[in-house]
């Protein structure tokens, strides 16, 4: 019997091609997280890991590696086989780890049966099922949408002389999610995944779902200037975030519903401040009882106290008793935590992550440390470094750039996950699809579990807090408001128990007042701070977890 959602410390992600290979074919699988579940789950050793998310493990051409699906109710052979996944769901079910997988409702690959009958003629019956327009009266694309990924949209089929819509590669054809078909279709996607005992969904990309019935242009973004990303040089106010969105996923919430303990987490990056409240609210009002959006804004927040601080409050006000905050500050497509924010940041981040409300997500490698990969230019995979290098170089008049370090794609996050330091790391027993990580030989698991400061104890011992204090999960945040400007302090609550969290934003020593309680967590590890009866001596970039009695 797994724990409830509501009782869940984190969800662990999982990258399953760079996790760890079973058969030596270079690739991780799923038997590779079947033999890892044991290193996941609580206990002597292990990480205290009570949920994973798997990004797709579907049949797939691998144009954008899984997210380009051919069969959503099947699994790829370089993973496994359909006994393989429901084998990992009954282990991770047997040490009380709940199941998440990723769900891909946007598009399709363009050799999914659908896609294939829809292309072979304007009448065909699944003609309907994508976003088809004849051109321009000059022959350009329909509208001037374009492509996450460079370049036009729009793709134009020779021969039934129409273009059809990709938000992202053209190997990703656009669902048409006005038809009701389609939406039946996606709802019998989740009742096979949720029949055969999945526990949860993540649903990526939901906002490209519903656009504007009359596909008009997007508007220029007055804020572009020529050295930034092409795609944002539009405000994408037609493309996403259609009048019909949240219509669209209440429907399929409708089918998480049906079932005991199911919860569907949606993929969003909301713009800008202004239309950020309107956009969180409105995910969370689809469903509040088994839905919610991650909160991935801490990624690119200014790393400061005040901007933190703020961060973090502005979201909690916003939110009503039955909304559950899902704080992620790294994924398959980011920049790690420790390239990010920087190897002793990236600690405070964790203390920062794991006593806020709701819950966390993590993504594999960051309870060790691990950074972005240097990936040279023959090793390169990903689509999206290939094709913004030759777009944007072209667009400029300039050759196509063969060194590495211009990290337009999303590699350098997904090296495979460094278990030991033997060679490949422990991953695989032959050169791996990506190259391993430089350090390897120092940040991996097997080093880590004998170094009590390590990163790893630090999330074993966060992961096992939350275990022994429901108040981290579930009690209420309250901000205390601190004379030192590089001090973000605040307590977390409830009928037994109070907690104060204290965060050192600076590079120096800050003694902080009015601080008894038993300090039970120091990022440091290694020692506690230096504490007198009311305060504490915090140390450069330190968080600390203080236990009060209830009257202090």
């Amino acid at each position: 019997m797994t724990k409830s959602w509501r009782d869940v410390n984190v969800i662990y992600q999982i990258y399953p091609r760079s996790f760890k290979d079973s058969d030596g074919d270079g690739v991780g699988d799923l038997r590779g997280i079947i033999d890892k579940l044991d290193y996941l789950k609580g206990g002597q050793g292990a990480l205290g890991v009570d949920a994973i998310w798997i990004s797709p493990f579907y049949p797939s051409p691998m144009a954008d590696f899984g997210y380009d699906v051919s069969n959503y109710c099947d699994v790829h052979p370089l993973f496994g086989t359909p006994a393989d996944a429901q084998k990992l769901i009954a282990e991770a079910h047997a040490r009380n780890i709940k199941v998440m997988i990723d769900f891909v409702p946007n598009h399709t690959s363009n050799e999914h049966p659908w896609f294939v009958e829809s292309a072979k003629s304007r009448d065909n019956p699944y003609r309907d099922f994508y976003v088809w327009r004849d051109p321009r009266p000059d022959g350009s694309p329909p509208n001037n949408w374009l492509s996450i990924f460079g370049g036009p949209a729009w793709e134009l089929d020779p021969t039934t002389g129409q273009y059809y819509l990709h938000t992202f590669l053209k190997e990703q054809p656009d669902l048409d999610w006005s038809n009701p078909k389609v939406r039946w279709e996606m709802r019998k996607v989740l009742k096979f995944w949720c029949d055969l005992g999945v526990d949860g969904i993540r649903a990526d990309a939901v906002r490209w779902i519903a656009k504007d019935p009359d596909l008009a242009d997007d508007m220029p973004n007055p804020h572009y200037r020529p050295d930034m990303d092409p795609f944002d040089s539009l405000r994408h106010n037609k493309s996403r975030y259609g009048r019909d969105l949240f219509r669209y996923l209440k429907e399929l919430t409708d089918v998480i519903e049906e079932y005991p303990d199911r919860v569907m987490i949606f993929e969003d990056y909301p713009d800008d401040l202004e239309s950020t409240r309107d956009q969180y609210l409105g995910f969370y009002s689809v469903n509040p009882r088994v839905s919610m959006p991650f909160n991935f804004q801490g990624m690119w927040v200014e790393w400061n106290a005040k901007s933190v601080a703020e961060f973090v409050n502005e979201f909690q006000g916003m939110l009503l008793p039955e909304h559950v905050p899902v704080y992620c500050f790294s994924n398959h497509d980011q920049a790690r935590l420790a390239t990010r924010f920087g190897k002793d940041h990236a600690r405070l981040v964790a203390v920062l992550q794991f006593t806020l409300p709701g819950l966390p997500v993590m993504y594999y490698g960051d309870e060790i440390g691990m950074e972005n990969g240097e990936i040279p230019f023959d090793r390169i995979q990903d689509p999206v470094e290939l094709r913004k290098r030759t777009l944007n170089q072209a667009q400029a008049g300039m050759p196509v750039r063969t060194d590495q370090g211009m990290h337009m794609g999303r590699d350098p996050e997904r090296t495979p996950m460094q278990w030991d330091s033997s060679n490949f790391a422990g991953f695989s027993t032959r050169e791996p699809w990506l190259p391993v990580t430089s350090n390897y030989q120092t940040v991996n698991v097997a080093t880590e579990l004998g170094d009590p400061a390590s990163n790893l104890a630090l999330y074993r011992t966060l992961l096992y807090l939350r275990t022994q204090h429901p108040v981290l999960r579930d009690g209420d945040y309250l901000q205390i408001p601190d004379k030192h400007e590089d001090i973000f302090r605040y307590h977390r609550v409830n009928s037994s128990e109070k907690i104060d969290i204290l965060l050192n934003f600076s590079d120096n020593e800050v003694t902080v007042e009015d601080c008894r309680g038993d300090i039970i967590c120091s990022s440091y590890m290694s020692s506690k701070p230096a504490q007198d009866s009311d305060t504490i001596t915090m140390r450069p970039n330190e968080g600390i977890i203080v236990l009060r009695s209830q009257q202090a």
